[in-house]
């Protein structure tokens, strides 16, 4: 591996903590993130000729606290004019030796009541995991401009309201906790289908980080469930370089272990869940995902079950993906006409750029023998698809229809 892919990994998988690390003293994200960016060029510039170290996230470490350290003795504008001598005297601690993940501390940061609960997921994407502003907007049907101008006010209050870099007590989870849970669902959706996988990984390993952080909260639990369930399927999702949807998978390639695991995590979030209360989002959506995963065990898929859990999910939390998801699910059940009226009777803004919503219509049409209004509505979901995967298999669906078609 040559110098440059050996940084953009190790900027995938340590960017959080590196930030967190750099940012903890002097609460500015801002210089943190400025400070890592010389690093990699740094490292770009030297390892080719020296050789990758042996530790490159301790060395890059190094060098951004040096180039904090230049910053600060040279702006005499910063308050804490001791911040030099603070980075400069203490032990370093090498990233790979930290006990307690660094990226929680940003997250939590991030997820402070003082920071606008509008932007505390996208805060967390773009500083813990690294998404790029563009990304992020996509994910969250804004302009790339209006989410980056977004994020730099977000950083600038966590500097000036001096949020500090730690792990809340206990009692301040359930303040937190959603958007916390919100951005590592988020990240793992976004790379699950736009990514190679690595932030996924990252994502399902921060959330059992969360679950074991907070045993006793059922959607800490339910999140942890919910990502396993897909994580389950990750063998099975692509075939040839082709999206295989979760009814057509091959359930052999299921990894039964973890979804086991998944049941069981699933049974505790019901257990720790408070009588008479209502499942959380997370848990919903592990219901889901488990009524899909128990068809490696039955043959079939309980579409009736799926609908009943849909409905629950929209009537408690509202959304444009759960709106079309669970038209696709009445679909399988009720039969495509029926998909297809829920699909009219969805009223969301962004909704005309929502590439499953074309996709679920297409199919809804294609099976109603309506070929000329399916191609035209696959077409739509193409020109919106994000993911080469998912592209392949709508290119194909439309494929199919017009050799009926001619």
């Amino acid at each position: 591996m040559d110098a440059q892919a050996r940084a953009e990994d190790v900027a995938r998988a340590a960017y959080g903590k590196l930030i967190a690390m750099l940012a903890s003293r002097s609460g500015d994200i801002i210089a943190a993130e400025d400070a890592l960016s010389d690093a990699f060029v740094a490292a770009l510039k030297t390892w080719p000729a020296r050789g990758i170290p042996d530790k490159p996230e301790a060395w890059l470490l190094t060098v951004a606290k040096n180039r904090r350290i230049d910053q600060a003795r040279k702006d005499a504008r910063l308050v804490i004019t001791d911040e030099a001598e603070t980075m400069a005297d203490a032990t370093a601690i090498e990233p790979e030796e930290t006990h307690l993940d660094e990226r929680l501390k940003l997250m939590f940061v991030c997820a402070h009541p003082a920071i606008d609960e509008t932007i505390r997921t996208p805060l967390m994407l773009q500083t813990v995991l690294g998404l790029e502003a563009e990304q992020i907007a996509k994910a969250f049907l804004v302009k790339p401009a209006t989410m980056a101008q977004r994020l730099v006010r977000a950083k600038k209050k966590i500097k000036s309201a001096g949020i500090p870099f730690v792990v809340p007590d206990s009692d301040a989870y359930p303040e937190r906790m959603g958007a916390v849970l919100e951005a590592v669902y988020g990240a793992y959706a976004i790379d699950w289908l736009q990514g190679d996988g690595d932030l996924s990984h990252e994502a399902f390993f921060l959330s059992n980080i969360l679950a074991e952080l907070a045993p006793d909260n059922p959607e800490t639990l339910g999140l942890t469930a919910l990502i396993g369930f897909i994580e389950a399927r990750r063998e099975a999702r692509i075939l040839d370089g082709v999206l295989v949807p979760v009814p057509e998978q091959d359930v052999e390639r299921w990894d039964s272990r973890l979804i086991e695991r998944s049941v069981s995590v699933l049974t505790q979030a019901s257990l720790k869940r408070a009588v008479g209360s209502i499942p959380g989002r997370f848990q919903l959506e592990a219901a889901i995902q488990s009524v899909h995963a128990a068809r490696s065990v039955t043959g079939n898929t309980d579409w009736r079950a799926l609908s009943q859990l849909y409905q629950g999910l929209m009537q408690a939390y509202p959304s444009i993906g759960g709106a079309v998801s669970r038209a696709a699910v009445v679909a399988e059940d009720a039969g495509p006409a029926e998909g297809l009226k829920m699909l009219d009777m969805i009223e969301y803004d962004g909704l005309d750029d929502y590439q499953p919503f074309y996709a679920v219509r297409a199919h809804c049409l294609a099976k109603l023998d309506r070929t000329a209004e399916a191609a035209e509505a696959y077409a739509k979901a193409i020109a919106l698809c994000l993911d080469q995967p998912s592209k392949l298999w709508l290119e194909r669906k439309i494929g199919e229809l017009r050799k009926k078609m001619v």
